[in-house]
């Protein structure tokens, strides 16, 4: 079945942490079945941010620079052209921006959530009212489209796969669920350095978050439970880690009117080496999001033994499962108690934290690799 497998393209075009939880699924997969698969020849499309991030011996591995923004219009041009001057038998497509004219050939496609259908937001872009209007209608039909037209849909929570069955009302067999993993570069078992923290300025106990800002991670919220906390417990920090951006830069201005302001730390984007050292000194990480489709960040923390106290929401129970303390995220007194329980109450931090070890091992990348190479092979059967 494999010997009919010529040549596989992988859009890689998020590759790497900087482009947060997409980046790093991507990383994973390319890296991964690159290394994997001993039979086929690789297309892998890269932007010119991560061209040569990516690094590969394998001779079976082509490099092809797509420096085409996502969601762009030239993306709908010049991907299309790319994916048909290499020849790809068949094409991965590592999120749902699978452009109209690459919709002909033999693909497939993994999306994570569907956050712009259920929880649409004009806070969520600097476009005019009326243009967000036109391209949150045109992301839906290119959605509805790729899920039509896939061979299969991969996608990396239950929760996620019920979402897109009800959406597009299309067979439950056509989706297949295949849990994202914790990073082996997060899984360094090293003792903890605390002075690779002094520089970020964080010398005080520090509640953390790490991830994107956008609106539905509901960070807004998290500040002002913050301030909250800060009222009995003056010696706090909150560290929020992320790559800045348009969304960060809204954040950072909400920051600045709080009177807490000074003890409201932005670090910016952290590599991984120094990322470990945040989630193993952390006193706990909190993940306040509205809507996940898979929730990496706080499996990462688990990893690091930092305890987690996190949104109710959607597929986090699912994920998280007992390793975690919940809260109902639009209730903002439920957050300050639960985070201030996790603050206060060592037992339970210890009991999350072992919790924790235990959970992430239900979650494996080469596990991942393995699912996702076995669904390319059977598309040629």
């Amino acid at each position: 079945m494999i010997e009919k497998i010529k040549t596989i393209g992988i859009d890689a075009r998020f590759y790497g942490p900087a482009n947060k939880g997409l980046g790093r699924y991507t990383k994973e997969i390319v890296d991964g079945v690159v290394n994997s698969d001993k039979n086929n020849k690789f297309v892998i499309f890269l932007c010119k941010e991560n061209y040569h991030k990516f690094k590969t011996n394998n001779i079976r591995v082509k490099k092809v620079l797509a420096d085409v923004r996502w969601y762009s219009f030239a993306e709908q041009i010049l991907m299309p052209y790319y994916v048909w001057r290499e020849k790809v038998n068949l094409m991965h497509w590592t999120h749902f921006n699978v452009p109209f004219f690459c919709t002909f050939q033999k693909f497939i496609v993994t999306i994570h959530d569907l956050i712009l259908i259920k929880f649409p937001t004009k806070r969520a872009t600097t476009l005019s009212p009326l243009i967000y209007k036109i391209k949150n209608k045109c992301y839906k039909i290119i959605i509805k489209r790729a899920v039509k037209k896939s061979k299969k849909i991969i996608t990396i929570s239950k929760h996620a796969k019920e979402d897109i069955k009800q959406q597009f009302k299309i067979k439950e067999d056509k989706i297949i669920v295949i849990y994202e993993g914790v990073s082996n570069i997060l899984k360094q078992d090293i003792q903890y350095d605390k002075k690779s923290i002094l520089r970020y300025n964080i010398n005080n106990p520090f509640i953390l978050y790490v991830g994107n800002a956008y609106p539905h991670k509901n960070l807004e919220g998290l500040i002002n439970v913050f301030e909250k906390i800060k009222q009995t417990n003056n010696s706090l920090l909150l560290v929020l880690v992320g790559k800045e951006d348009y969304f960060y830069k809204q954040i950072k201005e909400k920051a600045k009117k709080s009177k807490y302001s000074k003890d409201i730390i932005f670090p910016g984007f952290v590599p991984d080496k120094d990322l470990i050292n945040f989630f193993k000194l952390a006193l706990v990480y909190v993940f306040p999001s509205f809507y996940e489709g898979f929730g990496l960040p706080p499996l990462e923390a688990m990893q690091n033994g930092c305890p987690v106290v996190s949104s109710n929401k959607t597929c986090l129970p699912e994920i998280l499962g007992n390793a975690v303390e919940y809260f109902n995220p639009e209730n903002k007194n439920e957050m300050i108690e639960k985070i201030n329980k996790l603050i206060n109450n060592i037992n339970l931090r210890k009991q999350l934290i072992n919790n924790g070890y235990e959970r992430v091992k239900k979650y494996d990348w080469n596990k991942c690799i393995k699912e996702t190479l076995k669904i390319y092979y059977n598309i040629f059967l």
